[in-house]
């Protein structure tokens, strides 16, 4: 099951900046980032050189967690917020993080957060005279992090000084609540060492994404995936190292979240092809057309055998359920059986991603929670 990307932006939105540049979110007179950049009291107590950035909307009880599993292991805390109305901002304030609320005025998207979490950390720093931050633990809100995880992936930057980012396992907090929960702690479980890509949780490198321009703003799934392209094309490496890094509490619980969420995932792959899916990167190339082919082009083919040579023509839809059990050889017929029926909501996500480009629509969030 394909790795599911994030929010993210429209047509309209900036690309990255030039390498070396700042990070921003459009910066506003005296504040790091356009809205209100609140202070907060910096949540001391761990290296001065490390800093965390969460990012989230309506997270609840899960934000709670995760910054109660920050406190004490890193320098600051900053959490950027995409306009919650459940008392997220509060309760970010009491645990110590320095908050920032994105403009909603314009589209929000992931990797624009996480750029506006990297602006407040450089900006306050110049400032306040912190000591600089050299690495920044970045996460979702609906993540908390591991114990241990921290002092393993710094050890690690320590001896690679070539590895701009290090990620480890996460895993679903409650993989019995659903299958769907099932399905994303199996599709988190991936092979440990080099790798082409991390998720959204990873320890990161401040020196490597600035010169890459940070964040794409514009991508609106996948955001991850993305910049990890354009870091390994300016010669750094990413990595995978056999360790628990977060728990992620994913909260799908019916149908339609697993669908949105596949579709969204197949809007990524299509958005990754056409940034980056030339030689020699091919960068989910062959993911869109599996999607394509199984999603859309299965379908076409029954439909036209079937006119053609009557109601015999349906015996090809058999190849659906034979591809199941070919599947279910390797990760079981749970995981077959939604792997092959997400091909479906994948393709409806790369239509949806080609319809835009060229009817010049704009690109909207695809959430499932």
């Amino acid at each position: 099951m394909p790795t599911a990307p994030r929010p993210q932006t429209g047509p309209s939105a900036e690309p990255p900046a030039a390498p070396g540049a700042a990070v921003r979110d459009r910066a506003a007179p005296g504040a790091a980032v356009q809205g209100r950049a609140t202070p907060g009291a910096e949540a001391r107590g761990g290296p001065a050189g490390l800093a965390a950035i969460a990012i989230g909307r309506n997270e609840g009880a899960r934000l709670e967690a995760c910054l109660a599993s920050l406190a004490g292991r890193v320098a600051r805390i900053v959490y950027v917020d995409s306009g919650s109305t459940d008392g997220s901002l509060a309760v970010a304030r009491a645990a110590g993080a320095e908050v920032v609320e994105l403009d909603m005025d314009r589209p929000f998207t992931a990797a624009r957060a996480r750029n506006a979490g990297l602006a407040r950390l450089m900006g306050n720093g110049a400032e306040d005279g912190a000591a600089a931050i050299e690495l920044v633990q970045v996460l979702d809100g609906d993540c908390a992090l591991q114990p241990g995880w921290l002092d393993a992936a710094r050890a690690h930057l320590a001896d690679a000084p070539g590895c701009a980012v290090v990620c480890g396992r996460r895993r679903e907090r409650h993989p019995d609540a659903s299958v769907y929960n099932r399905l994303c702690d199996i599709e988190w479980d991936t092979p440990v060492g080099e790798a082409l890509a991390c998720g959204g949780d990873a320890l990161v490198r401040v020196t490597a994404l600035r010169a890459v321009g940070g964040y794409r703003a514009d991508v609106i799934a996948g955001e991850e995936p993305e910049l990890c392209v354009r870091l390994r094309q300016a010669g750094w490496r990413i990595w995978r190292l056999d360790a628990e890094m977060t728990a992620h509490d994913a909260q799908i619980t019916r149908f339609g979240q697993w669908w949105q969420r596949s579709k969204r995932a197949g809007h990524a792959f299509a958005e990754g092809a056409a940034l980056h899916g030339a030689a020699p990167e091919r960068h989910w190339v062959a993911e869109t057309r599996r999607a394509l082919l199984w999603g859309l082009g299965g379908v076409v083919a029954i439909l036209l055998l079937t006119v053609l040579v009557g109601p015999m023509g349906l015996l090809a839809a058999l190849v659906y359920p034979l591809q199941v059990v070919r599947l279910s050889r390797r990760g079981g017929l749970a995981w077959a059986f939604f792997s092959v029926l997400g091909k479906f909501a994948e393709a409806q996500g790369v239509l949806s991603y080609y319809w835009r480009q060229i009817s010049g629509g704009q690109k909207r969030l695809i959430e499932y929670k």
